[in-house]
C-alpha cells in the first residue's frame, strides 16, 4: 500500500475511533450527600429539607442531576440512628448533612471520623463535644447553631408580657447542650420577674409521660418548652395537653405554635437548614470543616396563635401582636 494510501487509512481510522472513544467515556461522577435525620421523610418535604434543597438550587446544584442525595430517617426511633449513619458511611458519601439533637451529629461523629459532617441547627457544639470552638472546629464537623442562650429570658419576658398574671411555670428542657444554658437564662429572667419555674427535663417518651403527669398535680400557671429536634415529635401531645388544662405555653419552634401552642420564639430552623447548604458547597469545592467557622442564627420569629389564645380566653396584648412575624388566626 503506498504511503498516501496508508494515510488516508489511519485518518479514516482515526476520525471513526475518536466517537467510539468518547462515547465510551464513563458518565461524570456526581457529588453524593447522605441527608440524616430523626423524623419521617414525607412525600413533601419539611421546611427544614425544604430550605436545604432550596439552598443548594441557589448555589446551581440540582438533585438528580448535579447532585445526588440519599435521604436516611430514623422515624423519631434514635436508636436506629447509628446504623443509618454508618450505611451513609458505607455508601461512600461525599459528605453528611444532619440536624442539631444531639443523638444525629453522635451519630454521625460515630460513624466516621474522615467524611465531612455538617451539623443544621445544632444546639451546643462546643458544649457537647463535637467540636473545638465556634471560629475552629478542628474536626470532621462545622455548620450552624442554635447558640443564642439569651432566648431562655426573651421567651418568660414574652410570657409574662403575654399573660401578665403568670406567676408558676413550668419549663419543659432537654439537659444537654442549649436547654442548660437556656435554663440557666430562664432562671435569671425568673428571679427578676418574680415567677417560680418548676423545671421537667424530657429526654424521651417516658419523661414526658410523667412531666404530664406532674403538672398535672402542681398546677402550672404556663409552660415553657426549649426546643429540641429529640422531643419535637412530641409537640401536639403537649400542646393538646396544654390546651385540655387551659394553660398558655410558649415554644423554642415555631411548629408548636402551628400545632396549637399559644406562641413561639427562636431561631428561624429553615433558615439554618439553607445555610447548611452553603458549607456543603464549599466542602465538595475542597474546603476542610475544621476551618470553617460554626454559624449562630441570626434569623429569631415570633409566631402567636390567635386561636389558642381564644380557646384560653386570652387577649394578647398589642405590644406583642405587633412584634409578631406571624399571627395564627
Amino acid at each position: 500500500m503506498s504511503p498516501r494510501k496508508l494515510l488516508i487509512v489511519a485518518l479514516g481510522l482515526g476520525i471513526l475511533a475518536a466517537p467510539l472513544a468518547a462515547h465510551g467515556q464513563p458518565p461524570a461522577k456526581i457529588p453524593r450527600i447522605g441527608y440524616l435525620v430523626l423524623a419521617p421523610l414525607a412525600e413533601k418535604p419539611s421546611p427544614e429539607r425544604a430550605a436545604f434543597l432550596e439552598g443548594l438550587r441557589e448555589l446551581g446544584y440540582v438533585e438528580g442531576k448535579t447532585v445526588a442525595i440519599e435521604y436516611r430517617s430514623a422515624g423519631w426511633n434514635a436508636e436506629l440512628l447509628p446504623d443509618l449513619a454508618e450505611e451513609l458511611v458505607r455508601l461512600k458519601v461525599d459528605v453528611i448533612v444532619t440536624g442539631g439533637g444531639g443523638a444525629l451529629p453522635d451519630a454521625a461523629r460515630q460513624a466516621t471520623k474522615t467524611i465531612p459532617i455538617v451539623v443544621a441547627a445544632s444546639a451546643d457544639p462546643v458544649g457537647i463535644g463535637l467540636v473545638a470552638s465556634l471560629a475552629r472546629p478542628g474536626g470532621n464537623i462545622t455548620g450552624t447553631s442554635l447558640m443564642a442562650p439569651e432566648l431562655g429570658s426573651k421567651r418568660l419576658e414574652l410570657l409574662k408580657e403575654a399573660v401578665p398574671r403568670t406567676s408558676r411555670v413550668a419549663v419543659l428542657w432537654h439537659p444537654r447542650g442549649a436547654g442548660r444554658l437556656e435554663w440557666q437564662q430562664t432562671e435569671a429572667a425568673a428571679r427578676r420577674l418574680g415567677v417560680a419555674l418548676q423545671s421537667y427535663e424530657v429526654r424521651n417518651a417516658d419523661d414526658l409521660a410523667r412531666t404530664l403527669e406532674g403538672m398535672s398535680r402542681q398546677r402550672p400557671d404556663a409552660v415553657i418548652m426549649f426546643f429540641d429536634p429529640l422531643t419535637s415529635g412530641y409537640r401536639v401531645i403537649i400542646s393538646d395537653f396544654a390546651l385540655k388544662n387551659r394553660l398558655p405555653t410558649i415554644f423554642g419552634a415555631r411548629e408548636f405554635a402551628a400545632a396549637g401552642g399559644l406562641m413561639s420564639y427562636g431561631p428561624n430552623i429553615p433558615e439554618l437548614f439553607r445555610r447548611a447548604a452553603v458549607y456543603v458547597d464549599k466542602i465538595l469545592k475542597g474546603a476542610k470543616p475544621r476551618d470553617l467557622p460554626i454559624e449562630q442564627p441570626t434569623k429569631f420569629e415570633l409566631i402567636v396563635n390567635l386561636k389558642t389564645a381564644k380557646a384560653l380566653g386570652l387577649t394578647i396584648p398589642p405590644s406583642v401582636l405587633i412584634r409578631a412575624d406571624q399571627v395564627v388566626q
